[in-house]
């Protein structure tokens, strides 16, 4: 009988930044209010890594961290939970990087960065493993990387590669304005990489700002859609636009877009939400995501079955909420069995 382990599975590849999230130990208040703080391991695409081997799946980690005592614990975090991280390399000069992050009580965070410059910040195109970044089936990057040089360089040679390859890509904006030098810079820089991403996630603040229009809909977020957008697996002009709303108690898919085609619209609509009991929404959207890719890395065909599409959304909701109901981010990312459990709980 053939092995139905993980390494049977295929591998969904992360590139970006890993750091130290800083939790104030009470919820609802600004950073200077919290009278402390509890470090916790994140950084979206790390976040999304090990949301994906939590749930059973295969992923590597590709980046930089500093070669400290925060970023040899993180590359040990992210061997603990099975992350493949063979692509992490350390840098002697500059540090692991450091993010403070609050609720506040009207429901929004508060993000204070630590990056002068950070380890990240700092990978060099030379210093990336090709052979693991090809061995992708899904390669899943985000936004930050973007911000400096030589970082750029690294991101845009390890989406070409990828690309090459055949990898499909996932690429999740996670706008984070204070790390920009304007908001002009953030928004051409994230829309300069838009049209070679297969998969795209946005939240509703990231569709306000990249639209400049405060309307959640569907006309809106068809802006974001290209004409010029490439063949993904085999499937001439097939894109696939996730938008997520956020709020305090729930992750929930306001707006969901698959096209192929030219101009034609296979189907949209709205997919329910959970609600939990938050603590900190730190990492939900992460968590998502990797329920999403693990979902379809070895399955690619539900992208054109709306139902079993639904069906896996629902789950990926159920991942994100799940995760808000813990401080930090990696130490809430869910099981398998923890979703499922929220899923037949809600039916």
């Amino acid at each position: 009988m053939a092995s139905t382990g993980v390494s049977d599975k295929s591998l969904i590849v992360s590139f970006g930044e890993m750091l130290i999230d800083f939790v104030p130990t009470v919820s609802g208040v600004s950073l200077a209010e919290a009278p402390g703080f509890v470090k916790a391991p994140g950084g979206a695409p790390a976040n999304v890594a090990i949301a994906v081997t939590r749930l059973g799946g295969k992923a590597a980690f590709v980046g930089k961290l500093g070669d400290d005592e925060f970023g040899n614990m993180l590359a040990g975090i992210l061997k603990e939970n099975g992350v493949i991280a063979t692509g992490i390399s350390f840098d002697t000069g500059a540090r692991t990087a450091l993010a403070f992050v609050t609720l506040r009580a009207d429901g929004e965070r508060e993000f204070m960065f630590y990056r002068n410059p950070s380890a990240d910040m700092l990978l060099r195109p030379e210093e990336l493993n090709l052979e693991l970044i090809r061995s992708a089936k899904v390669f899943h990057y985000g936004s930050i990387s973007l911000i400096v040089e030589p970082c750029r360089s690294a991101h845009l040679q390890a989406m070409k590669v990828a690309k090459d390859a055949g990898a499909l890509l996932s690429y999740d904006p996670n706008l984070r304005l204070p790390l920009w030098p304007s908001e002009e810079e953030a928004r051409e820089q994230i829309m300069s990489i838009w049209d070679q991403a297969d998969v795209v996630k946005v939240s509703d603040n990231e569709l306000e700002f990249l639209t400049g229009i405060d309307k959640i809909d569907d006309e809106t977020a068809m802006l974001l859609w290209r004409p010029n957008f490439k063949v993904a697996l085999g499937h001439p002009w097939q894109v696939v636009i996730i938008l997520v709303k956020s709020s305090t108690t729930q992750m929930d898919i306001a707006a969901l877009f698959i096209v192929y085609g030219g101009w034609c619209l296979n189907f949209h609509g709205s997919v329910e939400a959970f609600h939990v009991d938050t603590v900190d929404t730190t990492g939900a959207g992460d968590s998502f995501v990797g329920a999403l890719l693990c979902k379809i890395v070895d399955d690619q065909s539900v992208l054109e079955d709306e139902p079993r599409l639904r069906e896996i959304l629902r789950f990926a909701n159920a991942c994100g909420a799940i995760t808000t109901t813990k401080k930090g981010a990696i130490p809430a990312l869910p099981t398998s069995a923890d979703a499922l459990k929220l899923v037949n709980e809600g039916k």
